[in-house]
């Protein structure tokens, strides 16, 4: 895979050269490209944005280094050029642009998006880029806005770290046991189970005991029943999505005693759990926006 991301603030993406990531681009298994907008502009001030029309505070980033940017990384030939620009392309590369009023990144776009051949990101800043920019890369890109959450931050960069990094590490080998993707949080809607490691005693708490068993099935049974609880103590939002038809018994009792009935293949609150079910209460935690 490709990436590429056109920022204001190179230097902000130095993460990106550490840790799984950055030993995926030494091993060639992913190809990431960092650019810096200023380069692409033409006055001796390396100017990129310019006050909005309509007025209102703010500043807004100004359109031409942008359309030479993206065109440039997507190998569209000069931004004058227009739609013909990316004939013969078996494929328009995707342009995520981070944005409070985008779609919401998850887990299961990280692993739509990891599919793709080439991704670029466009990490905005003051109040945004000049709207035409999203328009005229429509003809070059397969334009996808997105927000990591319902806040703002102060520029595009911290969002794309998020993004690049839990798409980049579904790309093959990167994560060295590709089992602990399959077991992680929202990798099936639900969020991970608890862990624990040496000693099995620590400052008077204990390792649950069935860890210590040996017995496989009970120890897959008692995770996955965690998954449940901790689930709806803290995303229980989580759950109106969950596909409940094929829950064996001993599930949809563990769903019973956190307050949750199987109706039509779908879980529903138990009408009579009133407020004293503690398994609908909590944190729904709301993840990142840019």
């Amino acid at each position: 895979m490709r990436i590429d991301v056109v920022s204001i603030f190179p230097e902000y993406l130095a993460p990106l050269e550490l840790s799984l990531i950055g030993k995926a681009r030494q091993d060639g298994l992913l190809d990431l490209r960092v650019h810096d907008l200023r380069d692409f502009t033409t006055d001796k001030h390396r100017s990129v944005d310019d006050t909005p029309y309509g007025g209102g505070a703010g500043m807004v980033m100004k359109p031409e280094p942008w359309a030479q940017a993206l065109a440039a990384v997507a190998g569209a030939g000069d931004a004058n050029d227009g739609a013909e620009a990316t004939e013969g392309k078996s494929a328009k590369p995707v342009l995520i642009v981070p944005s409070p009023a985008g779609e919401r990144f998850n887990q299961a776009l990280a692993y739509e998006l990891a599919e793709e051949d080439h991704l670029v990101f466009a990490c905005g800043r003051y109040e945004g880029i000049d709207e035409r920019v999203i328009e005229w890369a429509e003809e070059h890109f397969t334009v996808r806005p997105m927000s990591l959450g319902d806040y703002v931050l102060n520029g595009g960069e911290v969002a794309v770290l998020a993004m690049v990094e839990a798409i980049g590490r579904l790309l093959p080998g990167v994560v060295g046991n590709p089992d602990s993707l399959v077991e992680e949080s929202h990798s099936d809607g639900l969020l991970e189970y608890p862990v624990y490691t040496k000693p099995s005693s620590w400052r008077d708490r204990d390792v649950p005991a069935v860890l210590l068993s040996g017995n496989h099935g009970k120890i897959a049974q008692w995770r996955r029943h965690e998954q449940y609880r901790r689930t709806a103590e803290r995303r229980p939002d989580l759950l109106e999505t969950f596909d409940a038809g094929k829950l064996p018994r001993a599930d949809r009792t563990a769903f019973a005693d956190l307050g949750y009935d199987v109706v039509d293949g779908h879980l529903r609150v138990r009408r009579d759990a009133g407020n004293s079910n503690d398994a609908t209460k909590g944190d729904t935690g709301t993840s990142a926006s840019a």
